[in-house]
C-alpha cells in the first residue's frame, strides 16, 4: 500500500491556518516544526513495547493502562502531548474473542511518542479506506489470519484521540524479563496489523 496525501484538503487547511497564525504574530514560523521534531525525536516503537511488556508482567499497571492511558503512560515517563495539545490515549487489549486494529481514515493521526514516525502503509489511502470496510482481508494481506470467530474492531484516530493495541502475550513466555518481552513487540503489533 502506498500513497501521498500532502496535497489533501486537510493539509491545505493546515498550511492556511499556520500562515494566518504567523501573519498575526501568534506563531513563530519555525515553532510547529520544532515541536514536531522534538516529539518525533523521543518517539520510537520501543516506547510502546515497554508499555506492553509492563502490562504483561504487572496486572495492576495493565488495568490502569486500559482505564486511563494518559495517566498510565506517565508512570513510565511518556506523554501524549502533541505539538499543540494533549491527546487522549485509549488502549484496547486483544483477546481470544476480539482483535483491535487502528487507523486514521482522514489523514494519519498516530501516537508518535509511543510508536515513532508512522509507517508509509499507515498513511496510504489504500490502508485508510480498506481496513474499515474489509479489515479481515487487510489483516490477511499483512500475514495475520484470525479465526472466523474472532471479532475485529477498527478504531479511527483523530486529532484529539489516539489508540494503541495491547497485543496478547505470546504463550510460553513465562519467566522472561520485562526487557525480553518488550523485544517481542513490534509496531505492527501495537497498531493491530500483526500478532506478537
Amino acid at each position: 500500500m502506498s500513497g501521498n496525501h500532502a496535497s489533501s484538503p486537510v493539509a491545505a487547511q493546515v498550511r492556511h491556518v499556520e500562515a494566518l497564525l504567523e501573519e498575526r504574530g501568534l506563531l513563530d514560523p519555525h515553532e510547529i516544526d520544532e515541536r514536531i521534531d522534538a516529539l518525533a525525536a523521543g518517539g520510537t516503537p520501543a516506547n510502546g513495547a515497554a508499555l506492553v511488556a509492563r502490562a504483561w508482567v504487572d496486572p495492576a499497571f495493565r488495568e490502569r493502562l486500559l482505564a486511563d492511558g494518559n495517566a498510565a503512560i506517565a508512570e513510565l515517563g511518556f506523554s501524549m502531548g502533541g505539538a499543540l495539545q494533549e491527546q487522549k490515549l485509549t488502549v484496547m487489549a486483544n483477546d481470544a474473542d476480539e482483535h483491535h486494529v487502528v487507523v486514521c481514515t482522514l489523514c494519519s493521526c498516530y501516537p508518535i511518542a509511543l510508536l515513532g514516525p508512522s509507517p508509509g502503509w499507515y498513511k496510504s489511502e489504500a490502508y485508510r479506506s480498506r481496513v474499515v470496510r474489509e479489515p479481515r482481508a487487510v489483516l490477511r494481506e499483512f500475514g495475520l489470519e484470525l479465526p472466523a470467530s474472532t471479532r475485529i474492531t477498527v478504531w479511527d484516530a483523530s486529532a484529539e484521540s489516539r489508540y494503541l493495541v495491547l497485543p496478547r502475550r505470546p504463550e510460553d513466555t513465562e519467566g522472561r524479563s520485562e526487557e525480553e518481552l518488550a523485544g517481542l513487540v513490534t509496531r505492527k503489533g501495537l497498531i493491530g496489523t500483526a500478532a506478537v
